[in-house]
């Protein structure tokens, strides 16, 4: 049976080993948050940047929306007034042939 001085020595030997492996997690852990920061900060300007490409095109594409708005009421009005006049030449036939003749 180990004497009381080889049981001590063994202990101080397995302290001095976990306390080497407590200061290699702490630096592991170190790395893993510097890690974490640079990985956050690239994500907001990437993000940032998405934002700003984002809004860009949502702005050319509410300038192209409304153009196509200002054509079509354009147009609709323009059709709705040739069927009105159409209407009312139909509509007056009679009278339009006794004017031109």
């Amino acid at each position: 049976m180990p004497t009381v001085a080889e049981r001590v020595s063994v202990l101080e030997t397995k302290v001095e080993n976990i306390a080497e492996k407590i200061d290699d997690v702490k630096i592991d852990i170190k790395d893993v948050h510097d890690c974490l920061d640079r990985t956050g900060d690239s994500l907001h300007a990437t993000l940032r940047e998405m934002g700003e490409k984002a809004e860009t095109a949502h702005g050319e594409l509410a300038k192209k929306i409304s153009e196509l708005e200002k054509f079509k009421t354009k147009w609709m009005y323009l059709i709705m007034g040739g069927v009105a006049v159409l209407g009312f030449a139909s509509g007056h036939a009679a009278a339009l042939l006794k004017l031109i003749s």
